[in-house]
Parts: C-alpha cells; structure tokens; sequence
C-alpha cells in the first residue's frame, strides 16, 4: 500500500516515500509520503483559501459533518482500530477502546459547534459610555497547524481536528512519523462527510521539515502541538506571534494514604501504569505509599502486572506490546541501568522480549534517577515509600511536570488539602492520574505545557473574540 499527502481534498504524489515497518514485527505496512517544504507550502496555501468558505459555513452544517464523521468512524471502527494496532504496536483491544473515544469526541466537536456564541457588554457601566449597545462575537482563527504523536494517533487527533472544525477554522495535519495512516483514514472519512476541500490537509514526514514549515509559516495563525517538552519549547520559540497549546511531557503520580483498600484499587493502578506500554501522557508513573500499606500495595501490585500478557497487538488477549521503537527500548533499559547502579531493586520486569519490554516495577529508586524524575513513556513504575500525605505531596511537586496526579484517600479533608497543595492541571481523587474523558479540560503546569484541550476548552483557544460597538445617539 502506498499513501500519497492529502492536500485540497485530493491525493498527492511527492518526490520521496518512506517504508513504514510495525513496531512489533517489523513488517512493512506501507510506503508513506515524505512531505518536503513545497509540500508543506501547498497544503498552507489549500487551508489558507478555504478559509472563506469554512467561516462561512454554518454551524449547523459544521455539526453536521462532524456528527457524520462519527457514524463513518463507528461503521469501520474494527479498519481504524487494526490500523492503530499495526503502525502503533497498540494491543488491540486499547486501539479499540481508543476509536470508541475518538466517535465520542466528534460527537463532543458536533455539540460545541452549535454552542459559539459572543455576549453583550453593558456600556454604561463606565462613565462616557452611555447610548452604545455593545457585543462581541467569536470568529475562527483561520490556519490551525495541528501536530500530533503516535500513543493515540485517532483520538489526539481528534481533539485538534475536532475542535478545530467546531470552530470554523481549516487545518494542516503533521501526523507522527510511525502513525500517518490513521489520519491518511481521517481524511478520506471527513471527505465522504462533506468537509469542503482543503480544510483538512494531512502532510505525513519529518517533523524538521514539515513541523518547522507549518510552525513558522506566517499564513498558520494556531499551532496545537503534543509531544515532547523539548520540541514544545522549540515550537513556542519559532512560532513568533501565533497563538499555541502544548500538551507535553508528565511523570505523572498517585498518593495511596493509610485505610485504602488494596484489592479494590490494585488492578487499576495496574492498568494506568501498564496500558499501551506506559505511552500515555498522564501514564501513571510513579506511586507513593503510606508506610503502614507500603508492603501490601507492593506485593499485590507487582503479583497483578505479573500476569500481564505480553505479545502480538493484534491478538485479543495481548496487555502489553511492543514499544514503539528499538531505540525506546535501549534508552529505558539504560534508564533502569542507571537506577539499579543508584541502589534500585527491581522487583520484577526489566527485561525484553523481542521488541517489547516487560512490565517494571522498581523500589528503592534514588528520586534523582531518570525513571524517577523524567517521562519514561514505557511500561516501567516506581514505587516509593512515604511517612504522610505531605510528605508525598511534596515528591510529586519535585517534578519538573505537572499534568495530572491522583490520591486515594478515605478522609475528605486529606484528600482537599492534596488537591490544593499539588502543583498539576488536574488532580484525580480516589482515581489514578491516568483518568480522562473527552469533555473535561486537560492540560498542564511548569513542562507540561500550557493551554486546554478537551473539546470546548479547545474551541475556546481557536477562536477570536471581536467587539462590536453601536453608538445610538
């Protein structure tokens, strides 16, 4: 199979196609275009004269092309999540659950496009502005570049394309360089929806060039970006004057007090540490434990991810898979390396298994130890014993992220103090920091980011906001 760009609603050659291998087998799954700069520069141009016809467009045809994109994305969910499984290495009953949340999140898009509205301001509030009637209205920003990562490659997505036609705007799409073919699918989808031509234009490729291009092109007007902090400090320093979001790294953590049951909170820790290989932004990382439940917690969670299946994505009753590249897998294996020399134990995993590495737990981790203070992305947690809540409050605050973090506590008031003592975008009570539907903000503090996704919070970020002023005297 080979897949040409998408720009003005039709299929594009370019001079050079890349061969895309899954992560798992290392089998080709296709050639994909290699976008180069004039590509780039042709996709800004097709957003950029579209943008007249989708500011005009109204919100109930808006809303209705997303609403339609769900029903095609729900007809060929098993196509979309088989994609996923194949090009991201995701098991693929999570790929499954991952394309039941993208139809959810157009059906969020579809709801907030006929939810824009501006207000009225009483004039005469202020002295002089008597007999003006006022209002303002929300106008789309106009270009929405939109780069995206390969753990969700339809639902992050989603949330920028979604929000983004929501809004009125067009978008050029840079999928990561391992995902394109999902949102190759996208884009054939929103065309039989009825989007007009080059409001979505998907440009597949090396970030250097088309993520570059896209971010300093002055025609772009919006860059929404998620990845790493490093690459999100990059964009926000070329990007000039455009507005940004970043959604970026998290080391993200759960505080267990004194009194929670284990059995009933084990298997979920389990899942927001393991899911996908760990490669979830708000992957939950690291576990502080109260000393009186350290040992419990500890043993029944290691003997949990022990029974995890590792293997084929594309088989129903693989847990966990490949990582998404064999590079990823040395660097955390040299990660675990650096903590066990610190004075780590690894209570169980830190080894592979072809292309995938085992489930990890680790104990006893010096805090300045990579797998501690930096963003694993792998299936790898620590494990750490605390002596109070605030003592525990204080490590996750350590962290140069802030994304979201979680306590499970009986007590009311511990779990309050917590929410307003930790420095994060969102804190999960009784639920670990891995937590998220599609409609709530999301976002982070310090180098997780800045901005909100969740689909009205980011119809909000891609609007303009103008002010009309009537004087009736």
């Amino acid at each position: 199979m080979r897949r040409h760009l998408y720009i003005n609603g039709r299929q594009v050659e370019t001079k050079e196609y890349r061969t895309l291998r899954s992560p798992y087998s290392g089998e080709v799954i296709a050639e994909v275009a290699e976008a180069a700069a004039e590509d780039v520069d042709a996709a800004v141009q097709a957003a950029a004269e579209a943008k007249s016809a989708m500011r005009a467009l109204p919100a109930h045809r808006r809303a209705a092309i997303l609403e339609k994109l769900a029903v095609l994305l729900d007809e060929r969910k098993d196509e979309a999540a088989r994609l996923i499984a194949l090009e991201a290495a995701k098991p693929i009953k999570t790929a499954l659950a991952e394309i039941d949340r993208t139809v959810q999140t157009y059906k969020f898009a579809a709801e907030e496009a006929k939810r824009i509205h501006g207000e009225t301001v009483p004039m005469d509030a202020a002295p002089g502005g008597e007999g003006r009637l006022a209002y303002t209205v929300k106008e789309p920003v106009g270009v929405v570049g939109a780069i995206t990562p390969f753990n969700f490659p339809m639902n992050l997505v989603a949330h920028k394309v979604g929000p983004a036609i929501a809004a009125g705007n067009t978008i050029v799409l840079k999928p990561a360089e391992q995902t394109p073919l999902s949102a190759y699918l996208l884009a054939e989808l929103l065309e039989e929806a009825g989007l007009p031509a080059g409001a979505l234009n998907v440009v597949s490729g090396d970030g250097k060039v088309a993520g570059d291009r896209l971010v300093t092109d002055p025609r772009v007007n919006f860059i929404t970006f998620t990845g790493s902090p490093a690459v999100g400090t990059e964009i926000r320093a070329k990007a000039g004057l455009k507005r940004v979001t970043l959604e970026l790294g998290s080391n993200s953590a759960v505080i267990i007090d004194s009194g929670t049951d284990m059995d009933a909170i084990v298997s979920r820790c389990v899942s927001g540490a393991f899911t996908n290989q760990g490669q979830v932004c708000i992957s939950l990382q690291r576990i502080y434990v109260l000393e009186d439940c350290y040992e419990e917690f500890t043993d029944k969670f290691t003997k949990a991810a022990q029974k995890l299946r590792i293997g084929d994505p594309l088989d129903p009753d693989t847990d966990v898979s490949a990582l998404i590249s064999a590079k990823d897998v040395q660097r955390v294996q040299e990660w675990i390396a650096e903590a066990v020399g610190m004075g780590a134990v690894v209570a169980l995993g830190g080894e592979t298994d072809g292309p995938v590495l085992k489930p990890t737990v680790l104990l006893q981790v010096d805090p300045q130890a990579s797998v501690s203070c930096r963003e694993a992305f792998a299936p790898l947690v620590v494990i750490e014993r605390v002596a109070s809540v605030d003592e525990a409050v204080g490590k996750v605050n350590a962290s140069i992220y802030g994304l979201q973090a979680g306590i499970y506590t009986k007590d009311i008031a511990t779990a309050l103090d917590a929410a307003d003592k930790l420095h994060v975008g969102g804190v999960m009570i009784n639920d670990i920091p891995t937590f998220r539907v599609d409609h709530m903000p999301y976002g982070g503090v310090k180098q997780s980011g800045i901005g909100r996704e969740g689909v009205k919070y980011a119809v909000e970020e891609m609007l303009e906001t103008k002010l009309i002023v009537i004087n009736r005297q």
